[in-house]
């Protein structure tokens, strides 16, 4: 099972139809757990939104978090990650926090940490490139030519 954890609820628009788009291709399906945004004190937003991350985790997951810090894969290397986690035969959970971001707990409690470039991303548009990459990593595992290594 694979499973995308968010803070913030995606309205209909374009970001949250590309994320259903990537996700329905998936095989199975790309599942999202969306928790609402905490109020307050950016301290206390990220305690409370992580708190709630951790706490939406199922049991034994295989966890990724989407962090600034966190590893900067190619296409092909996700493929090759991807397949890795998804053999440990637990569910592998993408996190994806709030505006205030990750707190260290989370990061702890992550298995590995991802980033998607050095550029600041807004959460739903993160939301739709992850699931993205995932398909991507699904079809070079499979040997289909939607991607093209090589090509500038």
């Amino acid at each position: 099972m694979l499973r995308v954890i968010a803070i913030g609820r995606q309205r209909a628009g374009a970001e949250a139809e590309l994320f259903a788009r990537y996700a329905a291709r998936l095989r199975p399906t790309l599942e999202l757990t969306e928790l609402p945004e905490a109020r307050g004190a950016a301290a206390e937003v990220k305690r409370r939104e992580n708190e709630a991350l951790l706490a939406a985790l199922p049991a034994k997951a295989l966890v990724i978090a989407l962090d600034p810090g966190g590893a900067a894969l190619d296409s092909a290397e996700l493929a090759t990650r991807l397949e890795g986690w998804c053999a440990h035969g637990r569910p592998v959970c993408f996190l994806i926090g709030g505006a205030e971001g990750l707190d260290a707990a989370t990061l702890a409690r992550a298995d590995a940490s991802l980033s998607l470039g050095r550029m600041t991303w807004p959460h739903f548009l993160a939301r739709a490139m992850l699931a993205e990459q995932l398909y991507r990593a699904h079809t070079i595992r499979a040997g289909h030519p939607y991607h093209r290594q090589g090509r500038p």
